[in-house]
């Protein structure tokens, strides 16, 4: 099929009724069998016990400390217990305050006695972010995930205990919509919401649903975006990923390996200009929809996986600082893959 801009135009103009269509037609919802959830959930969550310990010492290993870092006052508490400390603080989702108040109870839990600042110390501690990334990279590579087909969404964990993200969210773009506000209005709200949210982004493999890259930002999405896609691209060699509309432009071709198949909705006003590999993505939209549709909206798995996030650890980041914020994010990410390793 030969690609023409009025055939992408007559596409794009239809393409509200299509979806439409899709969704009543084409799309299934999966029910959950909650016998054999439960019985998979208690399967996973043993697992992940009886692994966090040997990962996070085989991720602390991989570490070249020198000499140096050995000088002053000696620790309180190791690197691995560190890291244990504050996986285990974030997967009971607990605030500062009841940290302090239940760190006896944990102490006996652990074997590990100490102060609440040393553990809330932790997440700056650049060992502690090392030996975190490292249990990234071997829970993926534990699951030999490779060639993957990938999908990649963000979301945003509260930086207060007032608000919600996703209601948040909603309102600011509805203000955009509706064009209540002012440029200078929308500038501040779009601060605000900054200040009131970090933004997180994921890019999850379709066979495992394991996340093989991830990005913490408290700027933008896109700034998630990019550092998940870095840390995606040092650990695998994607087969296809799928985008939202945020990401629908040509510039995303050079994010990823040249054979990677990308599945984006085109913008309304998109055009045919480009690289051959951005016409090749257009003719696929514009030649059968219906099967484009089909994978592009496997994406939806990558928002089942924040809910199952936000469920197991929270929407809520307790820590103040923003490398004490990115350290908890990826805490999150971590304990995703943990449940997942069995």
């Amino acid at each position: 099929m030969r690609l023409t801009q009025k055939k992408l135009d007559n596409k794009l103009n239809e393409l509200n009724y299509i979806i439409k269509f899709y969704k009543k037609n084409y799309s299934k919802d999966v029910k959950r069998d909650w016998r054999t959830y439960e019985q998979r959930l208690s399967h996973r969550i043993k697992t992940a016990a009886k692994e966090l310990e040997p990962v996070i010492q085989e991720a602390y290993s991989m570490i070249e400390i020198s000499t140096d870092e050995n000088r002053g006052r000696p620790p309180e508490i190791t690197i691995p217990q560190k890291v244990l400390l504050i996986l285990i603080k974030n997967i009971f989702q607990l605030s500062n305050r009841r940290m302090a108040n239940l760190l006896s109870f944990f102490s006996m839990l652990t074997g590990i006695d100490t102060s609440y600042k040393t553990i809330e110390r932790s997440y700056s501690d650049p060992l502690v972010k090392m030996t975190i990334h490292n249990m990234f990279i071997i829970l993926t590579k534990s699951k030999g995930i490779e060639n993957p087909d990938l999908s990649g969404d963000g979301t945003g964990y509260s930086l207060t205990i007032t608000k919600h993200y996703r209601n948040e969210r909603e309102k600011e773009l509805k203000n955009f919509k509706n064009k209540k506000e002012t440029k200078g209005d929308g500038k501040k709200l779009s601060m605000k919401l900054k200040k009131s949210f970090v933004y997180s982004f994921s890019l999850m493999d379709l066979d495992t649903k394991m996340y093989v890259g991830c990005g913490v930002s408290m700027k933008s999405e896109k700034e998630a975006y990019n550092e998940a896609v870095s840390m995606a691209n040092s650990v695998v060699s994607s087969k296809s990923i799928r985008l939202d509309k945020y990401f629908s432009n040509r510039t995303i071709l050079k994010d990823f390996y040249p054979d990677t198949k990308i599945y984006i909705i085109p913008k309304s006003n998109a055009t045919i200009r480009g690289p051959p590999e951005w016409k090749e993505i257009l003719t696929r939209f514009i030649t059968d929809i219906f099967s484009y549709l089909s994978e592009y909206y496997k994406r939806n798995n990558s928002e089942s996986g924040f809910s199952v996030d936000k469920r197991m650890c929270g929407w809520k980041i307790w820590q103040k600082r923003p490398d004490r914020i990115h350290t908890s994010v990826m805490c999150t990410n971590i304990w995703h893959n943990l449940m997942l390793i069995g």
